[in-house]
């Protein structure tokens, strides 16, 4: 048992840096992005990413609630599931990362891909993401979070997932209701895909389905990989190879203030290199190496003071938003909502509505000058 310990946890941290390193990849050759498949249906009516978008948050959620019915996930240990329903912290949040996404042109994965295609406006955006998340985990604005958000809080006695919540009120199983729920949101998604197919072309097939795919893959590399039945140092189930020892899929706020940690206190034993970390180091990676096979790799810098601002207020926003929401567009948006996580649908409309919100008002600034 002693041998499996560190075997379990080199295998999910391994994982994550081939899972970030695909990511990071698709992501540049596809041009996937939240806020721009936002910004693309709020400026023109464009929806071929915003159905990439949805195209991969359907293909993750079948995985994702197959890895739940193999038992090769226990969904009640992940943080989407959580019992600990914390409304009015999703909302908050995720607004508050929302309008930080757009100011800063991209959520956090977004600017990653962008630093690997040479960008050094995202290099001061994640910086400055990370300091954000840092202070909002631990630090001085975790004081407020905790008492002005977070204890508004509920404890539901059961799982936070959209079949929990309504077999509690009906009666019904669980699962079954997660599968009519899942039926019901593909066929909607079918739908829209018909409709507006002139919209696709294959680059937002592959985008949609490469990156769906990769998110039960970080989910079985942390939760089924990486679990062990009886941890020989405490007895008790363990989930290794991840900060918060429980299973974690693709999210980017609090794993940028883990990677922050390693590169400022490396010595410190304490610290270890995670599943989030390396999740984003592979991203940074794959965005590169796929930039510049593209020859897509140029050096970008800020074109003014004002432009300089905006990212700095952006990046902030992002990182004190995408903690509070407990995950960024990625962590709640794609990987929670896969779930069916209520909260995540909360803090996903919060995000759609800042981002929504701070277009709308750089429209009308625009228009005034």
């Amino acid at each position: 048992m002693t041998g499996a310990w560190p075997a379990a946890a080199a295998t999910v941290v391994w994982g994550g840096l081939l899972i970030g390193i695909a990511l990071g990849a698709l992501a540049q050759s596809t041009r996937f992005c939240t806020m721009g498949a936002i910004a693309d249906w709020v400026a023109f009516g464009g929806t071929g990413r915003l159905l990439m978008w949805g195209l991969a948050l359907a293909v993750a959620a079948c995985g994702s609630l197959a890895l739940v019915a193999l038992g090769w996930l226990d969904g009640a240990r992940t943080l989407p599931w959580s019992a600990r329903f914390l409304w009015l912290s999703y909302l908050v949040g995720g607004g508050v990362f929302g309008c930080g996404m757009v100011l800063a042109s991209g959520c956090p994965q977004r600017n990653l891909v962008r630093l690997g295609g040479g960008n050094l406006k995202a290099l001061v955006t994640l910086l400055v993401a990370a300091v954000a998340s840092e202070m909002t985990l631990r630090g001085i604005i975790a004081v407020g979070r905790v008492a002005w958000l977070d204890r508004w809080g509920v404890d539901l006695g059961h799982a936070q997932d959209l079949g929990s919540i309504l077999g509690g009120w009906t009666g019904a199983p669980a699962a079954a209701l997660r599968w009519a729920l899942l039926a019901l949101a593909l066929a909607l998604l079918a739908l829209a895909l018909w409709r507006r197919r002139a919209d696709l072309d294959a680059a937002h097939w592959i985008g949609g389905i490469g990156i769906g795919l990769l998110v039960p893959v970080a989910w079985y590399v942390t939760g089924h990989l990486g679990y062990l039945a009886e941890d020989p140092n405490t007895l008790e189930p363990a989930w290794l190879g991840t900060y918060s020892h429980r299973p974690e899929a693709l999210s980017f706020a609090a794993p940028l203030a883990y990677s922050l940690d390693l590169l400022t206190l490396w010595s410190d034993r304490d610290n270890r290199v995670t599943f989030g970390v390396t999740v984003v180091l592979g991203v940074l990676l794959g965005s590169a190496a796929a930039a510049l096979w593209r020859r897509e790799f140029r050096v970008e810098s800020f074109r003014d003071a004002a432009d300089v601002g905006r990212h700095l207020v952006g990046g902030a926003l992002m990182g004190a938003g995408g903690v509070t929401a407990m995950g960024c567009s990625i962590g709640q948006g794609l990987s929670g909502v896969a779930m069916l996580s209520a909260g995540s649908c909360l803090a996903l409309a919060g995000i759609a509505g800042g981002a929504w919100a701070m277009l709308r008002w750089e429209q009308r600034r625009l228009e005034i000058s």
